[in-house]
Order: structure tokens, then sequence, then C-alpha cells
């Protein structure tokens, strides 16, 4: 984790996710930042067959927060906290695409994997860092809590029609997860349904 922008401790991520909207963006996303950071420890603990169950969920959960943010979050993040700003977040969600696709095809069982994840979670964390210490603070300041509160409801509904396995080719592109992403949505969602491995 970057020097710059320290872990935070979790309750008081907690207590001020629970104190906007349910249906607040920022809220949401603190909620789904905390159960990121909690799904990488239980990867890191786990073994065999369980270890694969926390990383699927792990995997897609990244997968559908980081396409819903690109699609929804980022176009006013570029207004709120700038250009600049945005650009930076989309690169980081880019290149985590790309090693999250790397580690699910690798053996989780494999030194390998141990180590590229442990990378991989120290990258995942600084950016979910750099978010809320730069991004969401400029979005509480810059929207309304009506605003926040629709783009929550939109960022939720994202969610349900996004991909939940990595597609590095539309990562970090507002306007090729809006093409793309209902597209790899479905097969992604078939290719849960059947179990099938990339």
């Amino acid at each position: 984790m970057s020097a710059q922008f320290p872990e935070m401790d979790d309750e008081p991520r907690r207590e001020k996710a629970g104190e906007l909207p349910d249906d607040d963006v920022v809220g949401i996303l603190l909620r789904q930042h905390a159960r990121i950071r909690a799904l990488f420890g239980e990867v890191r603990g786990a073994e065999g067959a369980h270890k694969q169950d926390v990383f699927n969920e792990l995997r897609a959960l990244l997968a559908v927060h980081e396409t819903a943010e690109e699609m929804i979050v980022r176009p006013a993040a570029k207004d709120t906290a700038g250009e600049d700003e945005a650009h930076a977040r989309n690169a980081e969600e880019r290149e985590a695409n790309k090693v999250l696709a790397e580690l699910e095809k690798m053996d989780l069982s494999s030194q390998e994997f141990d180590v590229q994840f442990a990378q991989f979670q120290q990258d995942v964390l600084a950016h979910a860092g750099h978010e809320e210490a730069m991004e969401f603070p400029a979005l509480e300041s810059g929207c309304t809590p009506e605003q926040r509160q629709t783009m929550g409801r939109r960022l939720l509904t994202a969610e349900k029609a996004a991909p939940t396995h990595p597609h590095p080719t539309a990562a970090g592109s507002p306007v090729l997860q809006w093409t793309l992403g209902p597209f790899a949505s479905l097969l992604d969602r078939a290719r849960d349904a059947l179990g099938t491995n990339p």
C-alpha cells in the first residue's frame, strides 16, 4: 500500500458508509471496498476448493465494481475531481483488469499465484485508497445528495448487467464498457452458470 494512501481502518469506513443513504454512490462504493478488502484476506488464508470459491467471488465483485465505476462514476469524477484524476483511476483499473485475467488462469495452489496475488492486492488497495482520498470527496462536494443517490441507483443497475470476468480490451474505457460490456456480461454469466473456465 502506498504510504501516501495508507489503508484506512475498516471501522471509520463502515461508520462513514453507514451515515450515507443506502443508494448514495459513495456509500455503496465504500461498502464494496470494505468487502473487497475482506475477500483479499480470505483468499490469502484459504486453501483448495474454498480458495477457488472465495477467489471467484472476489474476481466477480472486482469485475462488476470496476466496470460500473467506469460507466457511472468516472464521468462524474471527471467533472468534479478533474480529468487527470479520472484518467489515472481508469489507467489503474485497466492494469488491474489485465492482472486479474492472468490470475484467473493460474493454479491457485501455486507459489506463482500467491506472489502475483500479493502484488495485485497491494495495487488494488492502493487504487481504492486513491479513490477514497481524492475521487469520493470530490463527488461529495461536487454533487448534490440527490445526484449521488441517482448515481448510486445507476451504479447498482450497471453492476447487474456488468461482466463477471475481466475483459482487458474494454477495461479503463467508459465508452468500450458501454459498448462491449453487455455482450461480455451475457457470455460471462452463461459461463458462470455452466461452471466453465476461461
